[in-house]
């Protein structure tokens, strides 16, 4: 067994993955009409893949091009850190809800992927922590 695989059967263990593949986590909370709050956040996370990483390249490139450190060094981190901040306001505006459903639904896919046939096996399987051990008297 490969090193991904014996990793995705690992979590695929743990309480909360296993709830994502028992319960068969779909978007399904998605499917109502978004109110403002929630496009505008779905926006803001969307946006702040689009200037993370592509913009820190960007900078990086610039100062290397410029012989400018300083734009690598400062505007790097800074670009960056907007970034995270805008992408942590999304969360918050599109909601609690909506982000724990996605996130469930992501592991349960990738865990289905990954494992195929025996991500259904692992039901199962006891859950992690909860063995009986077994005393002899």
């Amino acid at each position: 067994m490969n090193t991904i695989k014996k990793t995705a059967h690992y979590f695929a263990q743990k309480k909360y993955c296993r709830a994502a593949i028992d319960n068969r986590a779909d978007l399904r909370v998605f499917q109502g009409k978004p109110t403002l709050s929630m496009a505008m956040g779905i926006i803001m996370i969307a946006f702040s893949y689009v200037i993370g990483l592509p913009a820190v390249l960007l900078l990086a490139t610039l100062a290397i091009w410029l012989k400018k450190p300083l734009i690598g060094i400062i505007g790097g981190p800074l670009i960056y850190g907007i970034s995270t901040l805008l992408f942590i306001i999304g969360i918050k505006l599109t909601g609690l809800k909506h982000v724990k459903a996605l996130f469930l639904w992501m592991i349960r896919i990738t865990l289905e992927k990954i494992l195929g046939e025996e991500a259904k096996s692992i039901r199962s399987l006891p859950e992690e922590g909860s063995e009986i051990s077994h005393t002899e008297s």
